[in-house]
């Protein structure tokens, strides 16, 4: 059986510069998830302003929001693949500048149609940045400060989910331009300090994705390999019944609290300041219980945090308790990173394509299952026990391909279960 190592001094020989610390590494990684994350998200308080500026209804204004995921969704599963084989720097570099400039046009867009192209434009460049910041993590740093690392960028994520639609807000009260050229210029800032900062990552070079033939046979190998697959599909699992819920905190707020948009608004700030603090201070319970023991205890409390949460007597007690759960949710985000990160060493950036992949189809499914729950179920009852199931499901799944077994070393991809 073979383990899988990291190689933090392997970036800084290839280009002869001293290798990043892990404070600097994790700061990067923050910052461009963050950018990634905000743009995003930034779109939606500008629909009304945009649909009444392009003379087109509120329901077909919608797919100025879902060209960037779309766009996102189907080229990361191209660029991982592509990405496993090449320089990783190289590859982010090229994706920002794209990013760049497509997000910087949305700003002179000239109608719907423009708009719709920039915004999935500016989606496929995301899907060749945020694969290699995942990737480039286990090769940078010390194994001991890789949950650490991915905590401070899915914390980049997640302040970005909660800043992303006031910010957007501030910034369209001068002019709806001004949103897309400030994310424009900060993600070029952004690229000089990569520039400067972020080292040589190499492709492996018996990595399979070095070319776009190679790509079936990158997903065969990968969805091949017996524990890595089974990983891949007890997360997806785990984010349908994750994204069921978060989609319909808001709603369930307005339905039972009787809560305005603003008031909204203001609630999921404050429950999303929990998954900040997850995400920057979870790993410092990893290196307690590691990582699979961590993973397991932490699905089990989301599974009791939500069986309290349609008991909440008053709104409260509702926003602790979805605090608590996004808290753990922010901790455990970048230990199923970790774990799947693991289970390869030429494949990392296919391998958070997928997981990318896996979020926005958990997405898909859970927000159409939960609405239904939503209204159909008293409170919160029906979207807290599909996503109950959901956690359950998912760690017998992890539990059946052997992750809470104990094993003296990770087998690669391709090597059977």
């Amino acid at each position: 059986m073979t383990s899988v190592s990291s190689t933090p001094t392997v970036a800084a020989a290839a280009d002869n510069r001293p290798a990043p610390s892990a404070r600097t590494v994790s700061l990067l990684c923050f910052a461009t998830m963050f950018v990634i994350g905000t743009d995003t998200f930034l779109v939606a308080p500008l629909l009304p302003t945009l649909a009444d500026t392009f003379d087109v209804s509120s329901d077909v204004s919608g797919w100025m929001v879902s060209a960037y995921a779309l766009g996102y969704a189907l080229f990361a599963l191209v660029a991982g693949p592509l990405s496993d084989g090449r320089d990783r720097r190289r590859v982010l570099l090229a994706g920002l500048v794209g990013f760049i400039v497509m997000t910087a046009l949305c700003g002179f867009a000239q109608g719907l149609w423009t708009m719709i192209l920039f915004r999935f434009l500016a989606g496929v460049s995301a899907a060749f940045v945020s694969p290699q910041i995942w990737a480039s993590i286990p090769v940078l740093v010390k194994p001991e400060e890789i949950v650490r690392t991915m905590g401070f960028a899915t914390a980049g994520l997640s302040i970005a989910q909660f800043a992303g639609i006031p910010l957007g807000s501030w910034l369209a009260a001068v002019s709806w331009h001004l949103p897309f050229w400030a994310i424009g210029v900060a993600s070029a800032l952004l690229w000089l300090l990569l520039a400067r900062l972020f080292p040589s990552v190499p492709g492996r070079p018996n990595a399979s994705g070095n070319g776009a033939r190679s790509i079936p046979r990158t997903y065969g190998t990968i969805l091949g390999a017996g524990r890595l697959r089974w990983y891949l599909l007890g997360y997806l699992v785990f984010q349908t019944g994750n994204f069921e819920a978060i989609s319909f905190f808001g709603s369930w707020f307005t339905k039972d609290f009787h809560l305005s948009v603003g008031s909204v608004g203001t609630a999921m700030m404050a429950v999303g300041a929990g998954n900040v603090i997850g995400s920057l201070f979870g790993s410092r319970v990893v290196r307690r219980l590691g990582l699979y023991r961590s993973l397991l205890t932490a699905v089990l409390t989301l599974v009791v945090l939500y069986c309290l949460v349609p008991l909440a007597p008053n709104l409260p007690t509702a926003l602790v308790l979805l605090a608590l759960v996004m808290m753990v949710a922010g901790f455990v985000f970048p230990v199923f990173m970790s774990i799947l990160q693991q289970q390869t060493e030429t494949a990392r950036g296919t391998v958070s394509s997928l997981a990318n992949a896996a979020m926005y189809v958990g997405t898909t499914v859970g927000g159409a299952v939960g609405g239904v729950l939503l209204a159909d179920v008293t409170g919160f009852w029906g979207v807290a026990a599909f996503t109950v199931a959901a956690y359950l499901v998912s760690l017998a799944v992890y539990a059946a391909a052997g992750a809470f077994r104990r094993r003296p070393a990770v087998r690669p991809e391709g090597a059977g279960a």
